[in-house]
């Protein structure tokens, strides 16, 4: 097992890096049993979304990964061509190497997936995403901020059974004005969407938190 201590000093010190991802593991004081699968924005790391994941599963298991691609001293999950257009052959492949990371890091951790939320901000919300179309079954229930749709020919994947959260800035300008066709592409697909809009642009804050921590209390989808 490839582990390294990073310069943080709390529980997040341990960065594993041997399932093809580097990654996090934070575990809460008192455990639910419930887990969040947290994937970060273009251009950070896997820190930068933990904050906010704390305060929408204060007592879930978080699995915070770092995209495989450079930008900006930091990381992104799939290479871009624009700002709203990304190499497709980079989304299936990073896409896929995620879908393998998820399964096995449930195992080494001892995490049940049916349990899992995957939560995704921004270019880690768009690998959500893509997971849920490419790799049907894997992802039961998913929290998307700032998303937008990123195939450009989505699947006619069968999301029976799947819960989906989407929350847009109503002033984000890029992301935003793609919003509501994603919520068409997971509702015609069977999945159940909750889309919301909140007072913001591309940036995360406490109202998505707030949103995200209440959607969240609701009931899982049935097996």
């Amino acid at each position: 097992m490839d582990v390294s201590v990073s310069e943080y000093s709390d529980e997040n010190s341990i960065l594993y890096g041997d399932l093809g991802f580097r990654y996090r593991v934070v575990t809460p004081a008192k455990s639910a049993g419930e887990c969040l699968f947290v994937l970060h924005g273009s251009g950070v790391d896997e820190m930068t979304l933990i904050p906010l994941a704390k305060k929408i599963g204060p007592d879930a298991t978080l699995v915070a990964a770092r995209g495989r691609i450079p930008q900006d001293g930091g990381f992104r999950w799939f290479e871009r061509i624009t700002p709203t257009s990304f190499e497709q052959t980079s989304i299936r492949d990073e896409t896929a190497a995620y879908a393998e990371f998820a399964v096995e890091a449930s195992v080494r951790h001892g995490l049940d997936l049916r349990r899992t939320t995957f939560l995704g901000y921004s270019n880690g919300a768009n690998v959500v995403s893509s997971l849920m179309l490419l790799h049907p079954g894997l992802v039961r229930q998913a929290a998307l901020l700032r998303a937008m749709p990123v195939l450009d020919t989505s699947p006619m994947t069968d999301l029976g059974g799947t819960r989906v959260l989407i929350i847009a800035g109503a002033a984000d300008q890029t992301y935003g004005p793609f919003a509501p066709a994603l919520v068409t592409l997971f509702s015609a697909r069977g999945a159940e969407v909750d889309a919301r809009i909140v007072a913001s642009g591309h940036e995360f804050g406490d109202a998505d938190a707030a949103i995200a921590r209440q959607w969240l209390a609701g009931p899982m989808p049935a097996t």
